[in-house]
């Protein structure tokens, strides 16, 4: 691109909206940009985002990896998958073709999504800022050497300057972004929205009910449970470097553990509505009631590592045990409720 051009202020014309979730928000927006009116909590359940993984192979700031929703990058395949849409991506080898690229595309109107480092993003205050690669947003325009972005878990529109949006879309580890973007090539003209929710309900009950490996789904949690159980009392440091872990994973990474429950929970709310099932809404409200009880182990573990209530492992087993109790009945009767009425999966 040459100098004039890349000099050039372009601006497009886009509502931003905050949202509760990077991948949900941005997904949901770009789908209202061209006219799909589609909320995130609908765009998440539709997309099967919640679940629960415990993965000791892969560490997180040197700690066992624990998750409470679906890998980044599900949520958009997920949701246009089961709505018939058709995604634009690309990643790119070289920064430089990447940067092109995003001009390119804003030149010619089309505002996209980007997955980026949040750590470079120049936007958030330093101490904000952690080493997280699936951060995703939108670029909407630019003006001489900034892009405008609109973040969705920002409350308004900002800027970021091209040096450090180059570094956030193309910096390494794990979930590199590969200065990956992204946007709806080709939406059908009439979308199923019934059908969608029915077999993302199922797709993600039967994930949690049913996945045959131990350190996922309800298993996962019953799996974690036990092992916070049996944690030595004799090692209380290196216990404390563990819950805190886990407290942070749950509650200050992304929208966090008891989050995707109160977001699936409005999805199911909303899903009530369309598919004329009231049901649903009783179910939507016993899991919200499950968010709460993740938010009060979260509580008690935190205060524990602070040293503001005594250290009790089997209090804390106990409360994880509960959310899988619970959980584990609202996935079996949302899949009863679904299966009254036929769906092709």
């Amino acid at each position: 691109m040459n100098e004039s051009l890349s000099s050039t202020q372009i601006e497009i014309p886009f509502k931003h909206q905050q949202s509760a979730h990077c991948e949900s928000g941005v997904i949901s927006a770009l789908l209202r940009h061209h006219h799909v009116p589609i909320s995130e909590p609908m765009a998440f359940g539709i997309a099967a985002g919640l679940g629960y993984a415990y993965l000791p192979f892969v560490k997180f700031g040197g700690l066992p990896l624990f998750a409470y929703r679906m890998p980044p990058g599900s949520i958009i395949r997920g949701l246009t998958r089961r709505l018939g849409i058709t995604m634009y991506s690309e990643t790119f080898r070289h920064p430089e073709d990447g940067m092109r690229t995003l001009d390119r595309f804003l030149f010619s109107g089309q505002m996209v999504g980007i997955q980026t480092s949040a750590f470079w993003l120049s936007y958030f205050p330093q101490d904000m800022r952690f080493h997280f690669n699936a951060h995703n947003l939108i670029v909407y325009g630019k003006s001489e050497n900034e892009y405008l972005i609109s973040d969705p878990v920002v409350d308004v529109l900002v800027k970021c300057d091209a040096d450090s949006l180059r570094k956030a879309r193309f910096t390494r580890g794990v979930l590199a972004p590969r200065g990956l973007l992204y946007f709806p090539k080709s939406i059908p003209p009439k979308i199923d929205l019934e059908q969608a929710i029915r077999r993302a309900i199922l797709y993600t009950t039967g994930m949690m009910l049913y996945v045959p490996v131990p350190i996922l789904g309800i298993r996962g949690i019953r799996y974690v449970a036990n092992k916070i159980r049996n944690l030595n009392p004799r090692r209380e440091h290196d216990n404390k470097l563990l819950l805190g872990h886990m407290v942070r994973m749950q509650e200050e990474i992304g929208t966090g553990g008891a989050g995707f429950r109160f977001l699936y929970a409005a999805f199911l709310q909303e899903a009530a509505s369309v598919l004329h099932q009231d049901r649903l809404a009783v179910i939507a409200s016993a899991l919200t009631a499950v968010g709460d009880e993740w938010r009060r182990f979260a509580l008690n573990a935190a205060k524990m590592c602070k040293g503001r209530m005594p250290m009790d492992y089997s209090l804390l087993a106990n409360q994880l045990l509960q959310c899988a109790e619970q959980e584990m009945e609202i996935y079996q009767q949302l899949r009863t409720e679904i299966k009254q009425r036929p769906t092709t999966l």
